[in-house]
């Protein structure tokens, strides 16, 4: 299984500091950001990578390097101009497209384990299998709602389906997992792969399912989450 890490943002949540370092290279208690969801993967066995770049990549490319340090192997993407994330992971389609692969933001700490979250996907026989976390305040973001079999049937405060949800919200918690049929749903440009393409399967019926974890996720994106995932991520194993 091969996977992508997203890191072109321009971090500007997390402005200055981001004006001279990358947001994947902020120290995150004695390690670079993005160390997190390379361990992610690494810890299932996922060797092959790719990371997008675009802000300040050259600097990413450097620390990163082919990526043995991690223990995976990382291939690159440059964007210019960025394609947000929909354009980058079709921009990325000749790497991912062999198999059922994950994609994860850069800026994401999160305890799930991947194992279960490729079971439930396969059980499923679902195009995309979103990671999702319970947010009583997610009708404020992503407002998604699952049924009882945990396919989503609402999403960005549409209902897409009569079938009713289970009643609680949920935010999606920026790791999916796809099969390469999602690429029929994608073109070269610049879009989002939650708000454009998204929308488009839910409408064709197709099986998008939600994954529930109710462990360990943080957001490292502005300088309050930054300070919480640097006091909580001090003791996290290595």
């Amino acid at each position: 299984m091969r996977a992508m890490i997203l890191a072109a943002g321009k971090g500007t949540r997390l402005r200055p500091l981001t004006d001279s370092t990358p947001k994947p290279l902020v120290d995150v208690a004695g390690r670079p950001m993005i160390a997190f969801p390379l361990e992610l993967l690494r810890r299932v066995g996922i060797h092959e990578v790719v990371i997008n770049l675009h802000h300040l990549g050259d600097k990413i490319h450097a620390a990163l390097g082919n990526g043995s340090a991690y223990g995976v192997h990382i291939t690159y993407s440059v964007e210019d101009p960025i394609l947000d994330t929909g354009g980058a992971i079709e921009a990325a389609r000749e790497f991912l497209s062999g198999g059922t692969f994950v994609v994860a933001n850069a800026d994401v700490v999160t305890d799930v384990d991947l194992r279960h979250v490729f079971e439930f996907h396969r059980q499923c026989s679902a195009i995309v299998t979103m990671v999702l976390r319970p947010d009583p305040q997610a009708e404020r973001r992503d407002d998604i709602g699952i049924d009882a079999a945990y396919r989503v049937r609402r999403f960005l405060g549409r209902d897409y389906a009569a079938t009713g949800t289970t009643g609680e919200r949920f935010l999606f918690a920026s790791v999916h997992v796809f099969e390469p049929r999602i690429f029929d749903y994608m073109r070269p440009g610049v879009y989002s792969i939650t708000r454009d393409v998204y929308p488009r399967l839910l409408a064709a019926g197709e099986p998008l399912y939600g994954y529930v974890h109710r462990g360990y996720w943080r957001v490292l994106d502005t300088p309050q989450d930054l300070e919480a995932g640097r006091r909580e991520l001090s003791s996290w194993p290595r």
